[in-house]
Formats: structure tokens, sequence, C-alpha cells
């Protein structure tokens, strides 16, 4: 029988995975979902453990408690992506991809080497907003439905229609009298904040938190969930974050072969789906 947590591992995923697809919509190979994501793990650890007032006197956190957090995280990231989007929005291509993942870099070392965010061991006892996994697996799917859903609109709005032009031609979408800084950095400032969000519920979910949830490892893996699943559409990160959170697990009874066939199925498939399972509607 296929474990609740599993779920709200998929649905923390598609997710990710849906952070990633906003700043690829609009043609930037962002690789910084997971430093967006550990800073709102981050943000919700330290509030929860160290202001004793947000607890209230009930066993359980209060859920007020966890959306103040969730605020206040995508406030930061949001901030932060604005600040850091200015002058790394200038790349392109691989180049952006390298700078973003030097970004995650220094924001891991950074809260590893700070006794004030854990260091290397990390925060303990988050305190829980939820009795159990149902409490989070209903948490994530609402979130993701409010996050596709926002995807899902956006794709239909000038802003959405602007970013995929510049996925097509980034100078013709210049010409045509798209303003590409400012579409492509509010795509990077959406993706902070849904990367953030979910690191949130996360550090709640996980029980404890640390800097390690940044890394290369990560950034590869949520591109790779895209890449799968179809960077056309909204549906498409989804559907790979979906199916490649649960595949190791799935294949968890053939053992240490589980990891060669899911490296399989990431090296296969953008060979034989290049556009991903799911492609956008011809308009």
């Amino acid at each position: 029988m296929i474990d609740i947590s599993l779920f709200v591992l998929m649905l923390l995923g598609a997710l990710l995975a849906l952070a990633v697809y906003l700043p690829l919509r609009a043609g930037q190979l962002s690789l910084a979902t997971p430093g967006f994501y550990t800073i709102g793990g981050t943000v919700a650890a330290l509030l929860s453990t160290q202001l004793p007032g947000l607890g209230g006197s009930d066993a359980v956190y209060p859920l007020t408690s966890l959306l103040l957090e969730m605020i206040v995280a995508v406030a930061i990231a949001g901030l932060l992506a604005f600040l850091i989007g200015k002058p790394v929005l200038k790349l392109r291509g691989i180049y952006l991809a390298i700078a973003t993942i030097a970004l995650v870099e220094i924001l891991r070392v950074v809260l590893l080497s700070s006794p004030w965010f854990g260091a290397a061991v990390g925060i303990f006892a988050i305190p829980q907003p939820f009795e159990g996994p149902e409490g989070y697996l209903i948490a994530y799917g609402l979130l993701l439905v409010i996050v596709a859903w926002a995807c899902a609109w956006l794709e239909r709005q000038p802003l959405g229609r602007a970013m995929a032009a510049i996925r097509d031609d980034e100078l013709a979408a210049r010409c045509m009298g798209v303003s590409t800084n400012q579409v492509k950095l509010i795509a990077f400032v959406l993706s902070a904040v849904v990367a953030a969000a979910a690191g949130v519920l996360a550090a709640h979910y996980f029980n404890s938190w640390n800097a390690r949830q940044a890394n290369f490892d990560a950034s590869i893996t949520t591109l790779a969930f895209v890449v799968l699943g179809g960077s056309r559409t909204w549906l498409g990160p989804v559907i790979g974050g979906l199916l490649l959170t649960a595949l190791p697990e799935l294949l968890r009874p053939i053992g240490d072969l589980r990891l060669i066939v899911f490296g399989l199925v990431i090296l296969l498939g953008p060979i034989f789906i290049p556009q991903g399972l799911i492609k956008a509607k011809q308009s």
C-alpha cells in the first residue's frame, strides 16, 4: 500500500516544477528554485522555533502562524529575487543557469556556516500545524491547485503571451514592444514566491531543516521534472513533478536498480519525447 507521505512529496515536486516552469516560459533557464525553496523553509523554521508567541496555547501549531510565516517567506524571497534578478537576468541560456547555480551554492554555504540558521546541524523540533500527513496532503493539494490555476490564468493573459514571445524569439518580442527585461524579472520573482511558499510547508512537514536542501542535485532534479513533463504549458511540469517524484519510491522493490532506471528515464525522456509528455495546444 502506498504511503500518504509519498503523495505529499509528489505534490511538493509538482509545486517546485511549476516554480522552474515560470522563468522557463519566459525563456530563462533559471536553476535558483532550490535556493528560494530553502529560504522559505529557513524562515518557517526560525519563526516557529524562535518566536514562542507564534505557537499559541494549543498543542497543534496555529494555522494563522503558518500563514504569517508564508507571508514573510514569500516577501523575503520575492524581494531577494527582485534584487538579484536585475543584474542576473541580463545573462541568457547556460550562462544564466551557471549564475543561478552559483547563487544557490552561495546561499547554501552562508546558511551552513551561520549558527543562527542552525549551521550544518540545522533546526530541529519544528512544530506541527497538522496532526498527521493527511493535513499536509490537503495543504499541499490546495496550494498546488491555487498555483496551477494561477499559471493557467497567466498563460491566457498579455503577460503570459509576452513570456511565451520572449521564449520563442526575444529580439522579435522586443521589436514588437514587449518590455523583455520587466517580463523576465516578473517571471523570476513569481518563481521565487512559489518555491518559498512550498518551502514553508516542507519545513514543518519534515520537522527539521537545514541548508542542504539547496544543492546542485536539487536544481537538476527540478529541471528534469519540467523537461520530462513538458515546458510549453503549466500541466507538463505538474505531471513531470508527480511522476518523477513517485518513480523512485515505486521502484523500491528492485533495490539499487531503481536508481539506474530513474537515471535512464531522465536520460532517454528528452531523446524520445523532446517536447515532454504534455505538449501545448496549437492556437
